[in-house]
């Protein structure tokens, strides 16, 4: 039986959620695990179970070339099993650095879930279609930072937070048994004879389209300031500010922003288009960022803990608004090429946009100047290179 439109949203959305889901879920246990340890209250190591995790995703590039050649059901029968494996093992390792290499095998399943999801949606829709379409994906996974601190709260007051770091592999294993009514979105006759002469001509005209190049390239500026806040989200609350009571209910409040603000964007793309759209965002986004950086000038460091919040929540909702246009912009020129396009460009933002973004979260141990520097000239290049694109502008211009 063919799978309806909306069922297909919600379970790409539920696919993608397993990477939120294997993050947001975990940071109020980050204490407990500190404690377990035997780490410092003020150590940033917890940072590097996220850092780790995100740096998994350099496994897209191999999972792309597999899907353009096998099809992108068999990465999503190879990527849920390591996801599961890997979250469990994290869970029981007996060291930090063996959790480490844990979360790493875990990335590495999040990351052909959703590498296939997203080749996925770009075989069955293109352009603008494509934007409104991952937008209203979005907007559905991104109430996991809603909802997932609260349950980590919840699940932590009646057991360890073993629980907590087992609760995305359970959730993993009901979404692959949903996945498995999933059709295959590329045909036989569409796919790529797996060879070193094939992925390295696939590699090099990919990465010779400047369109592509470009906005892979904000998503990577993007993602550095994202990957630094979430790592550090827990540690800026309780260790910075000294409320870490409060740490939920403000990470709830800006994953309810950003979901609303992914939703908007569905609207503007449809409206005006995937260009208009993430200039428009990214010319928002270097302002609050340039006034948060002159405020910490002019206050100190740190600033205002409602003034840094603010800004902050204000910021990551333009930034999950601003990624669906940058998909949509860099895939639509790859054809049949989406599979190894989409896992190039996930790597780019994944693993350098969390290695670049672990540097960040590094030097946040007293203050947070680093990020709020990094959010302007992250702006800033962003801007830069959105406006380089100077192929005509349409109504629906993609």
């Amino acid at each position: 039986m063919k799978m309806k439109p909306a069922e297909f949203i919600s379970l790409s959305a539920c696919t993608m959620m397993l990477t939120a889901l294997g993050i947001d879920i975990m940071l109020p246990a980050f204490a407990g695990l500190r404690h377990h340890f035997g780490l410092s209250p003020n150590s940033t190591a917890t940072a590097q179970i996220i850092s780790f995790f995100f740096m998994g995703q350099i496994a897209q590039i191999i999972f792309g070339a597999l899907s353009d050649r096998f099809g992108r059901l068999a990465i999503l029968r190879i990527g849920f099993p390591l996801y599961i494996i890997g979250g469990i093992a994290a869970a029981f390792a007996p060291s930090l650095a063996l959790m480490l290499a844990a979360r790493f095998l875990a990335g590495m399943g999040a990351s052909a879930v959703l590498m296939a999801t997203i080749a996925g949606v770009r075989d069955r829709f293109v352009g603008d279609e494509m934007a409104r379409i991952m937008s209203l994906i979005f907007t559905i996974f991104l109430f996991t930072p809603i909802y997932a601190p609260f349950l980590g709260l919840a699940i932590m007051s009646v057991a360890s937070w073993q629980m907590v770091f087992l609760t995305p592999p359970l959730f993993a294993v009901i979404v692959f048994l949903w996945s498995l009514r999933l059709e295959e979105s590329l045909p036989r006759e569409q796919r790529i004879p797996l060879s070193w002469m094939n992925i390295g001509q696939s590699v090099r005209k990919i990465l010779s389209n400047r369109v592509f190049l470009r906005y892979t390239g904000v998503a990577t500026f993007l993602f550095t300031a994202l990957s630094s806040y979430v790592a550090s989200s827990e540690h800026i609350v309780g260790g910075i500010y000294g409320r870490p009571e409060l740490f939920a209910w403000i990470f709830a409040g800006i994953g309810l922003l950003m979901s609303m603000c992914s939703l908007l964007n569905s609207r503007l793309s449809s409206r005006y288009g995937a260009r208009r759209s993430i200039r428009g965002l990214l010319v928002i986004y270097t302002i609050v960022g340039g006034i948060l950086l002159l405020l910490t000038f002019m206050l100190g460091d740190p600033p205002g803990m409602l003034l840094f919040f603010s800004a902050v929540a204000l910021l990551m909702a333009l930034n999950l608004a601003i990624e669906p246009n940058t998909s949509a912009l860099a895939l639509e020129p790859m054809g049949d090429m989406a599979g190894m396009a989409s896992s190039i460009y996930g790597t780019c933002f994944f693993f350098i946009g969390a290695t670049l973004g672990s540097v960040i979260s590094h030097w946040m141990v007293t203050g947070v100047f680093s990020l709020v520097c990094s959010f302007f000239v992250i702006g800033l290049l962003s801007l830069l290179l959105v406006y380089s694109d100077l192929r005509p502008l349409s109504r629906r211009s993609a």
